[in-house]
């Protein structure tokens, strides 16, 4: 259409026939008389509308997809986190599930022997002294603890407390070479000494070279005066070896510890002595042993070999 005076007018006589029929269905509400009209252009055009809305809205649903991804994404993220966190609570409840079982032995060992203890956790190895086998625990003078005072757990005798601080202490290892423990035998009660040997096992100097002993025994400490550094009692370890008596005045034996001093965690030192001696009452009961199975193979002549047997003696008569 040109831009012309004429259709200039006829733009202008549309505007305003158009806000008149505005203002009369607004006032007409739901009795406007253009109402009919109005449904009549939705059956019109409603196909048509629905015919766009049919290309239009896998755009949109693209659009909506793209625009949810980042809320996926963050609920991927949080599931991922939550996962690692319950994974991290598994293995800390398995760490928990260790140390109570650790605390349960080491609580048996105390009842058995009738120990004082005050629990302490490992919470380094090594220290400034120049000890080899040492670790570190997190309880020191302020926790009533004082130099050469026994530690053990669940398993038996880790060492003795040789350095105090405020809040920590150095505990020197049963297997470091320099130390050295009072040692009984279970049963014949045969005394001896207890050196360490590094990752080897403990050497024992029985005091009686004729002494009878064999492989699978087990050994408890002796105790000290006034129950420092050792008190009695406490598992020590097992025979391995016996050296042959060379005629000495004392018998060689090797002794694998109950303690495995590279897997230390929980420990307890003994801050109170038994009222009495518990000698041999805390080793744990010795392992039954397993019957060995006798099988007895009974041979039965075969009728072929009965019938071999009378045809030959009939022959040799």
């Amino acid at each position: 259409m040109r831009d012309t005076k004429e259709s200039r007018l006829l733009l202008v006589l549309l505007i305003a026939i158009a806000f008149a029929l505005i203002t009369v269905d607004i006032r007409g509400g739901r009795n406007s008389p253009v109402d009919g009209a109005r449904q009549a252009a939705a059956a019109a055009f409603g196909p048509i509308e629905n015919g766009m809305s049919t290309v239009v809205d896998p755009v949109g649903n693209a659009v909506s997809a793209v625009r949810d991804s980042g809320g996926r994404h963050d609920r991927l993220a949080r599931l991922e986190k939550q996962n690692a966190t319950l994974k991290a609570k598994l293995g800390s409840d398995d760490r928990n599930r260790s140390r109570l079982t650790q605390l349960e032995k080491m609580f048996n060992v105390a009842a058995e022997g009738q120990y004082g203890i005050k629990g302490a956790q490992v919470i380094a190895i090594g220290s400034a002294q120049g000890f080899s086998w040492t670790v570190t625990i997190d309880v020191g003078y302020n926790d009533g603890i004082r130099r050469d005072m026994t530690v053990l757990n669940g398993s038996g005798l880790v060492g003795r407390v040789t350095t105090v601080g405020p809040d920590a202490s150095t505990v020197l290892l049963a297997n470091d070479p320099d130390f050295t423990v009072g040692t009984r035998m279970e049963g014949s009660d045969e005394l001896g000494f207890a050196s360490g040997q590094g990752d080897r096992p403990l050497r024992v100097e029985l005091l009686d070279s004729k002494a009878e002993v064999k492989k699978g025994d087990r050994l408890v400490t002796f105790g000290s005066q006034g129950d420092k550094p050792f008190v009695p009692g406490v598992p020590v370890g097992t025979v391995t070896r016996v050296d042959p008596s060379n005629g000495g005045l004392t018998r060689t034996l090797y002794v694998t510890p109950f303690v495995s001093f590279t897997k230390l965690d929980i420990v307890g030192v003994v801050v109170q002595a038994p009222k009495k001696d518990p000698r041999d009452e805390v080793l744990p009961a010795k392992p039954k042993p397993t019957p060995t199975p006798t099988v007895t193979v009974t041979v039965t002549p075969s009728a072929d070999a009965s019938t071999n047997a009378s045809d030959t003696t009939g022959e040799q008569q």
